[in-house]
């Protein structure tokens, strides 16, 4: 493939996925700065195997899998980490537009809140499964594992998910 052609297509892939790559990697990390550190990554990664990967045209499923395993990587090697404050320093301005929630908002964020209190596997499996919408097959290909180990992950997760939130707030179909 010439470097322009290349380049060119790999450009016009980048800018139609990167949003959703980035939401999908914000709902890994929880971290709207992480996930965009993330895609870049990820773009990055699928840059330097954009030959072959697009010869194989499964582009979509391969750069699911470099978010997954990038974040998995990160989150192993103990990366270092912001401090939260739990009140913003002097001379910060207020949210633009606010409001008071809506109860779909507070449901939204409950569950945001309980999915970065998971651990990242767990996290990894259930945004896949449900914000990705992959079948048990493809989330165990993206992760390099057995269907067995999708199936028993996802169902120990949402256990745990709705630990955290309430076994009413947890309805997967909803998500």
């Amino acid at each position: 493939m010439r470097p322009a052609k290349r380049e060119r297509e790999f450009r016009e892939y980048a800018v139609s996925r990167e949003s959703q790559l980035r939401r999908s990697a914000y709902l890994l990390s929880g971290d709207w700065h992480e996930a965009q550190d993330l895609t870049q990554t990820t773009l990055m990664k699928l840059y330097v195997a954009w030959g072959s990967v697009r010869a194989d045209g499964n582009v979509d499923a391969y750069a699911r899998q470099i978010l997954a395993r990038t974040f998995i990587d990160q989150q192993r090697k103990g990366r270092w980490r912001e401090k939260p404050y739990d009140e913003l320093p002097a001379g910060d301005t207020e949210r633009e537009g606010s409001s008071s929630p809506s109860p779909q908002d507070d449901l939204r964020l409950t569950l945001q809140d309980a999915l970065a209190r998971l651990s990242p596997g767990f996290r990894t499996v259930l945004v896949l499964r449900y914000w990705e919408d992959l079948s048990v097959e493809q989330t165990a290909a993206a992760l390099g594992v057995a269907v067995g180990t999708v199936k028993s992950q996802t169902a120990r997760a949402l256990v745990r998910l709705r630990q955290l939130v309430g076994e009413d707030l947890v309805d997967v179909n909803e998500w």
